[in-house]
């Protein structure tokens, strides 16, 4: 099983010693950095700053917003950085929720997975440069229709001007829903999961066989999809201590993203089982109450989807995940410890 480290979304500027910590991962040997985004800083642009001074860390996308960009000018973003970083990138797409993306973008949210597999069908024809790249939409049609409004019916279908690093880039999908993860195993290279579980494990495999089955083999083979999961990494004097420090994180997601009747993040967590305990987080964290929400986080919840406590305690919840079918964990923490973990990272390893 693999490392990699998570940045984080930021909050009113750059996380404190993410640079340092992305340079400390390339050098004692994480296989990947993942940069997030949502409606502040973006997420490619941190990973051509911090990118810069690393030569062999994965450059990952976790995750860039589909309605953020077009597909094709998303594809530009990739095969820029892929050639940069000398064929380090890793595409991280997700479909975020209707609350970003109607209200920040302004775009409709309907269909997301018809749009996401239109979107991704898009990305693969640039990279792969085999002609001018043709869509029928509906969502992303090109070259746009004349009878579109504001068309001026000149548009022509374009073949980008620079010759991709790699044809084959890897695409992963962040996905929560059913549907959508097998999608991610029938159209992409890689699952991005949010609030796995171990416990889940059997589950999260049949639902990845359901995509296999209808895999182009075009593809690359279902031997070398990748399950990259972000793992919340909490280390403190006890178990406990370290539940405490991430309730406020988990009450945020519940609680605090989406909408009162739109949450993916408080889906999943659902699923896992603590239907009943994360509604009375919502409803706390949604009356203003943040303190109430975190605490009413289930103790349990935590030590599921995290990995909490001491060095020791984290070594030995590892091994509920190293039979899964996660191929990385991807550490959600403060960059400014990272280059504190040393030892414990040398023993995950």
């Amino acid at each position: 099983m693999r490392l990699g480290l998570h940045t984080g979304y930021w909050s009113s500027g750059p996380p404190p010693g993410a640079a340092e910590a992305v340079r400390w991962a390339d050098e004692h040997g994480l296989d990947s950095v993942w940069t997030a985004e949502a409606y502040g800083s973006d997420a490619f642009t941190p990973l051509a700053w911090w990118g810069a001074g690393t030569s062999r860390i994965r450059l990952s996308t976790g995750i860039a917003q589909m309605s953020a960009r077009t597909p094709t000018a998303t594809a530009m973003a990739a095969l820029t950085l892929d050639h940069l970083s000398g064929g380090r990138f890793v595409l991280g797409l997700g479909a975020s929720g209707p609350q970003v993306v109607e209200g920040w973008y302004g775009q409709p949210y309907a269909r997301p997975l018809a749009r996401t597999r239109e979107y991704i069908a898009i990305v693969r024809d640039v990279l792969r440069r085999e002609g001018p790249v043709t869509a029928p939409g509906p969502a992303y049609p090109l070259p746009l229709p004349s009878s579109s409004v504001g068309a001026t019916g000149e548009g022509k279908a374009l073949r980008s001007t620079v010759h991709p690093l790699r044809a084959d880039l890897p695409i992963h999908l962040a996905a929560q829903g059913p549907r959508n993860t097998a999608l991610a195993a029938e159209i992409a290279d890689g699952w991005l999961p949010a609030f796995f579980s171990p416990s889940i494990d059997d589950d999260a495999r049949a639902l990845l066989a359901e995509g296999f089955a209808r895999r182009s083999e075009a593809l690359r083979p279902a031997e070398e999809f990748e399950v990259c999961a972000a793992v919340p990494l909490a280390l403190a004097d006890s178990v406990e201590a370290g539940v405490d420090l991430l309730r406020g994180h988990v009450a945020l997601y519940a609680g605090g993203m989406g909408s009162a009747s739109t949450n993916f993040h408080r889906e999943a967590m659902t699923r896992l089982g603590y239907g009943e305990a994360l509604a009375e987080v919502a409803a706390r964290y949604q009356a203003g109450d943040r303190a109430g929400a975190a605490a009413a986080v289930p103790s349990e919840l935590v030590q599921e989807i995290a990995l909490v406590g001491t060095p020791d305690d984290v070594v030995d919840q590892l091994r509920r995940w190293r039979d899964t079918c996660v191929t990385t964990l991807v550490l959600q923490t403060d960059p400014r410890v990272i280059p504190d973990l040393g030892p414990l990272l040398a023993t995950l390893t």
